[in-house]
């Protein structure tokens, strides 16, 4: 597993794959588009394909790190004659599990193993290589393919089979978007009443209500800053993910869907690139 090909260079790519660089693996990269390419070789060791053909060509596992389904699909619909009997292919876009599912059976036709396989820790995560990736796959693939998601995973979770990496995926937006309304309403909260959020945030994060959000968030949230982190737009699309596989499934998640609307309130606010702690900014403009 030393030949190794990553296509997708958005945020989280990018870093992802140059990790991979710096390990030493033999990296060749693909992006739509191309400037984007170039500029990663001249930022790290390795080298830029024109085309997947390209890209895969004679690789031992591929790395993919796209938007959505139809990304994904596209991508990997014209990989798949393209690769040998052997070779693992590894998603890291969050995308849906019926479209992992489908991707295991046809890829597996070709010998050619499959992990869906979401990460979490958002664009610091990546960049400083601590993600926290969920696989869902045949468990000889997760294996095989952990020494090289290692460059960039700190925690590297085999869930179960093909699809479960993405439902996992699921339960962490879910959990996320609860925690970031509680938090929104909590500053809110503490700014109407005169509070020092600084006493507070002190006060509060070393007991039960501290969280990664609270503790990356709160003092930006305070601040009315929202231009980085992960943008609502992509929230929105694995929170549509998550309350569609619970219709399928009959979960209820009556906070999720709440919160997701509480999303859309905050697109039609021109904020849909603006970072997932910007709920906040809704409750400011109800008043």
């Amino acid at each position: 597993m030393e030949k190794v090909a990553f296509l997708g260079l958005g945020v989280m790519g990018y870093p992802m794959a140059g990790h991979l660089a710096r390990r030493d693996f033999d990296v060749t990269v693909y992006n739509r588009t191309a400037a984007k390419a170039d500029k990663w070789t001249s930022d790290f060791k390795g080298r830029a394909a024109a085309t997947i053909a390209e890209a895969v060509k004679d690789t031992d596992i591929v790395f993919t790190c796209l938007g959505d389904d139809p990304d994904v699909s596209a991508v990997i619909d014209e990989a798949t004659p393209l690769l040998s009997t052997g070779v693992i292919l590894v998603d890291h876009t969050t995308a849906s599990p019926t479209l992992a599912r489908r991707l295991h059976e046809q890829l597996a036709a070709r010998g050619v193993g499959f992990i869906d396989a979401p990460v979490s820790g958002g664009q610091a995560g990546a960049e400083n290589g601590t993600l926290s990736i969920m696989c869902g796959g045949d468990g000889v693939h997760v294996e095989l393919a952990r020494p090289v998601m290692e460059a960039y995973g700190a925690r590297i979770v085999h869930i179960g089979p093909a699809g479960h990496g993405q439902l996992c995926k699921s339960v962490n937006q879910i959990c996320i978007a609860g925690i970031l309304q509680g938090l929104s309403e909590g500053v809110h909260f503490a700014d109407r009443s005169g509070l020092d959020i600084d006493r507070v945030l002190e006060a509060i994060s070393g007991g039960a209500a501290q969280s990664w959000q609270m503790e990356n968030r709160a003092k930006t949230m305070a601040a009315d800053e929202f231009d980085f982190g992960f943008a609502v737009d992509w929230m929105r699309k694995d929170l549509r993910i998550a309350l569609s596989e619970a219709r399928e499934s009959g979960a209820r998640l009556p906070l999720t869907a709440l919160v997701d609307q509480f999303y859309a309130d905050v697109q039609a606010m021109d904020g849909g690139r603006w970072d997932t702690s910007s709920l906040m900014r809704r409750l400011s403009d109800l008043d």
